[in-house]
């Protein structure tokens, strides 16, 4: 059976390799002590959880849990074994499963898709309102980051004329709509990868031209446009009347809904249920109050009414090695297992990467406001969270004259028509393995036996019968029960 349903998940130690301990983690005990009472809680107000929120937390439960299955590894010339547990492959929170799709989105980026250019980063953030509105609504989450590239693109274009280019530029843009903030909030925002240029055709096919970097003076007026155009458009869709800052509309909120209410206090940084409904989230840290709140804009960073525009980030085009890097920062999971701590008092701490203006270095989460967050950041299914503009998109007419060439499989000369037909199909790309990710980012090496070093290693079955995953788990002395999932416990508690 294919390993493709599978992933590997080793860390180095000492020059071994074991198999990550998921249910060791802060993420895994916080969500396993807690989920059930969270959807215990859900049914007490009378409100419903998404199914695609509930199956990402049931997933996530048997993430890397041995006793839910696993593939048998084995070195066919030591007969060596390894056993590799499933995973859950979802993009909602889990760390694994984000830490392999960093990875994949990244190496694929950068060997099948960005041409050897200069790439900008060109961040925007929105207000607290819209942001739950790109949340709530993917449709309206496209429609606005159409406006937002077509304002960049004509930007770009406008440069290029400037410096006297007839041709029709194509500019090219990889965008990732990321959905979390730093302190475990729905943040919805864009990241989008601009070529520093464009390509336009000539006989001799698609060429490369250049455009300056944009100035501060650029960068201000760009933010005003975008801001302009994005509320001009939500004015339309009946989003808002006057304010920026007025109430979402109430048919946002669903009766008997559970996620909008969930997604909205996250964006405020709020609790949605429970004892401290309504309330804040909780801060750690030596804060200092001031009568003074000053914006500070760095270089090529300009903030208006709540959005906010940044694009300093830039790659030269033989930096490919920061290119990749600035690619797996973006594609990075929701949640950092390093930054989160378990207290004596049983609550959650999260570290913040960089403190607040009031000197806050932690925020504090109880178990079921921990899960709540969670289940705010999970996406909606059947959406694209990666989108292709201009010239990489992929259906462009130059995109396959510009992108880098695909790997293809060597193989030796075919020596007759049905081994050249044969080649042929062989011929195409294939996901990159879990092994040479880990190779590639890590320099961990999984390809070779860890006993004697052959590279015959190779997965010989897919384990998922419980009689079976016992015999084997209890002949090595591996748990073979799953980790205990904690019952759902209400007590009396005010819900207003």
């Amino acid at each position: 059976m294919s390993g493709a349903g599978t992933q590997l998940s080793f860390k180095e130690f000492e020059g071994e390799y074991e198999s990550r301990r998921v249910e060791q983690t802060v993420l895994y005990q916080a969500v396993a002590q807690n989920f059930r009472t969270f959807e215990a809680m859900a049914l007490l107000e009378g409100k419903n959880i998404p199914k695609h929120v509930t199956a990402e937390f049931e997933a996530f439960l048997k993430c890397g849990i041995l006793a839910h299955g696993f593939l048998r590894v084995v070195c066919t010339d030591c007969k060596y074994e390894k056993l590799v547990a499933f995973s859950c492959k979802k993009r909602g929170f889990c760390s694994s499963c984000g830490g392999r799709r960093m990875a994949e989105s990244a190496a694929h980026l950068i060997d099948e898709v960005f041409p050897k250019a200069g790439i900008r980063q060109w961040v925007l953030s929105f207000p607290m309102p819209v942001r739950f509105i790109l949340a709530k609504n993917p449709k309206i989450q496209g429609k606005v980051l159409t406006i937002v590239h077509r304002a960049i693109t004509t930007f770009i274009r406008k440069k290029a004329k400037k410096k006297c280019l007839r041709a029709k530029l194509q500019p090219g843009a990889v965008t990732l709509i990321q959905r979390f903030g730093g302190s475990l909030n729905l943040n919805v925002h864009y990241h989008m990868l601009f070529l520093e240029g464009g390509f336009y055709e000539t006989h001799q096919g698609p060429r490369l031209w250049w455009v300056e970097a944009p100035t501060d003076a650029e960068i201000t007026g760009m933010v005003v446009t975008l801001a302009t155009r994005v509320i001009r458009f939500l004015k339309k869709k009946g989003y808002f009347q006057d304010e920026v800052d007025s109430a979402v509309p109430g048919e946002e909120m669903a009766q008997g809904e559970l996620l909008p209410e969930l997604q909205a206090a996250s964006v405020q940084s709020r609790i949605a249920m429970g004892e401290r409904k309504g309330q804040r989230v909780r801060r750690m840290g030596t804060a200092e109050f001031t009568d003074f709140k000053a914006e500070l804009k760095g270089p090529l960073c300009a903030v208006t009414r709540g959005f906010s525009l940044h694009a300093e980030v830039y790659c030269a085009p033989w930096k490919r090695d920061k290119l990749e890097k600035l690619c797996r920062y973006i594609t990075r999971p929701a949640v950092s297992e390093e930054r989160l701590s378990l207290r004596p008092s049983g609550d959650i701490a999260l570290k913040l990467k960089t403190q607040y203006s009031d000197g806050t270095s932690h925020l504090l989460f109880s178990g079921l406001e921990f899960v709540e967050k969670l289940a705010a950041l999970v996406p909606p299914p059947r959406i694209h969270l990666t989108r292709f503009f201009g010239c990489l998109a992929p259906h462009a007419k130059i995109r396959s004259a510009i992108v880098p060439k695909k790997a293809e499989v060597s193989e030796q000369p075919a020596t007759s028509e049905t081994e050249a037909d044969d080649q042929k199909t062989r011929k195409k790309t294939r996901r990159m393995s879990w092994a040479e990710l880990l190779a590639r980012v890590f320099a961990i090496d999984m390809k070779h036996c860890l006993n004697c070093g052959s590279e015959n290693f190779k997965p010989i079955s897919a384990i998922v019968d419980t009689s079976v995953i016992r015999k084997i788990l209890t002949h090595l002395g591996l748990p073979d029960e799953p980790p205990d999932i904690r019952p759902a416990r209400i007590r009396q508690m005010s819900f207003a």
